[in-house]
């Protein structure tokens, strides 16, 4: 990804793992989303926003390593991975948070 920020890259499929460094308040503005910020091991943080609303939400805490796919949309703070869910279509293979031994999709 960090290959995506550099070149301000937006809607692509994205697979990666990092460490959350900061839980966020839920979004509940429209539909529902867990938000959370990793640490991304190469000098980037990463906005993860995963719809609670079509997958279930993730037990996570501070210090916990996720592995993710999901859509990328670049920002100037880092961008954001969205879409970390199966799709509700069926068109795209969809996304997903694995924490330990569970896919969150």
């Amino acid at each position: 990804m960090k290959r995506q920020f550099g070149k301000q890259d937006s809607g692509l499929w994205v697979e990666g793992i990092g460490t959350v460094c900061r839980l966020l308040p839920d979004d509940k503005d429209g539909d529902h989303h867990q938000r959370l910020i990793l640490d991304m091991r190469n000098g980037t943080t990463l906005l993860l926003v995963h719809n609670i609303e079509i997958a279930e939400k993730v037990p996570l805490g501070v210090g916990d390593r996720i592995r993710f796919r999901g859509v990328y949309e670049w920002n100037d703070l880092g961008g954001l991975v969205h879409w970390t869910h199966t799709d509700p279509f069926q068109i795209e293979k969809g996304g997903y948070i694995r924490y330990r031994t569970r896919d969150y999709c």
